[in-house]
């Protein structure tokens, strides 16, 4: 498994609806930051939440004059994914919150390219942490373990996400990307005839 740290941004609560306007990943491989992803997408509405506009800093307008085709974009972060995913394995996708996020990138992905390289889930890191405190009420207690603050660029969010679950490795979290097997070669039986 590679897990593959993501954050979006987006201009309202639903995909659809309301547009993806940024995807920021992050993959870690064992123990530091390997790769990320950065991508700015075009609105596929006219609909936003001036809210969600003022949290990220831009207009609609703007992002829709200077950001990226949204197919364009989506079909780079396929071949981002399948590049840093080593041939027999799988990406995983983990967030903050993961049902938010999980929604745009399944849709985005599904709408542009017809499938998911993530498959059909995701997990969500303060479950992760919440699990091994083996207390859910500690779901957002992860955000202590971060250096990085939260700042709507999904590249900084992502990388919060990422110092977390790093951390969560030195507390003792496993197989965090452990390297795929080996698989050992099938032999046919024999017929006889």
């Amino acid at each position: 498994m590679v897990f593959i740290l993501t954050d979006v941004e987006t201009s309202g609560p639903i995909p659809h609806i309301y547009s993806m306007t940024e995807i920021g990943a992050v993959v870690v491989n064992r123990r530091k930051v390997k790769q990320t992803f950065y991508g700015r997408l075009k609105p596929i509405s006219d609909n936003y939440v001036q809210g969600a506009m003022d949290a990220i800093g831009y207009t609609h307008e703007y992002a829709k004059k200077n950001f990226d085709d949204p197919k364009e974009v989506m079909e780079k972060f396929a071949a981002w994914i399948k590049s840093v995913t080593p041939k027999g394995d799988r990406p995983v996708f983990i967030s903050d919150n993961n049902g938010f996020d999980w929604s745009f990138i399944n849709y985005y992905f599904h709408y542009f390219l017809g499938k998911n390289p993530f498959g059909f889930s995701s997990r969500r890191v303060g479950d992760i942490y919440a699990g091994m405190k083996m207390d859910m009420s500690k779901h957002n207690d992860w955000r202590k373990l971060a250096t990085t603050k939260h700042t709507h660029n999904p590249v900084d969010d992502a990388m919060e996400v990422t110092e977390a679950l790093l951390a969560m490795k030195k507390m003792g979290l496993k197989k965090m990307n452990p390297r795929p097997k080996k698989k050992s070669p099938v032999k046919k039986p024999e017929i006889k005839k």
